[in-house]
């Protein structure tokens, strides 16, 4: 699977925020594809997304005056078995690779479920997870 985009925004921690946000991309036809949003004591909800088209999702948040951070992300498709999600997370640390973060979403075109996972070595990452899926599917 491979580097993707991340952005990451964020918003006021209220009712309807996130909607707002997110409605202005789908009025765009940019499709969200995976989503984290969390808490943070001044507030706000730092929300983290990948999205199908992040060239004119940043034009979006652009026209919105949403402020936005962009970083890559490793993105592997696992089978849903017991185990694999372990088997891959140790792999990372055997790697000395710490995750950050993570979260799941879907694939567009087959709506197969995808991991994303925030690390500092991206690039490494998704060629152990690659192998880590890869293993897991024999």
């Amino acid at each position: 699977m491979p580097v993707t985009k991340e952005l990451t925004i964020r918003i006021e921690d209220r009712p309807g925020t996130l909607g707002k946000a997110f409605k202005a991309l789908g009025d765009r036809q940019v499709n969200v594809l995976a989503f984290q949003s969390s808490y943070s004591p001044e507030g706000k909800a730092l929300v983290r997304f990948v999205v199908d088209n992040p060239i004119t999702a940043k034009k979006v948040l652009d026209t919105e005056h949403v402020t936005y951070t962009e970083a890559e992300v490793a993105q592997v498709r696992l089978p849903n078995r017991p185990g694999v999600l372990a088997q891959a997370a140790s792999r990372l640390g055997e790697a000395n690779i710490n995750i950050n973060y993570g979260y799941c979403g879907f694939e567009p075109a087959s709506n197969a479920p995808v991991l994303v996972f925030g690390v500092a070595e991206v690039g490494q990452a998704v060629k152990i997870l690659d192998q880590a899926a890869t293993a897991a599917k024999a």
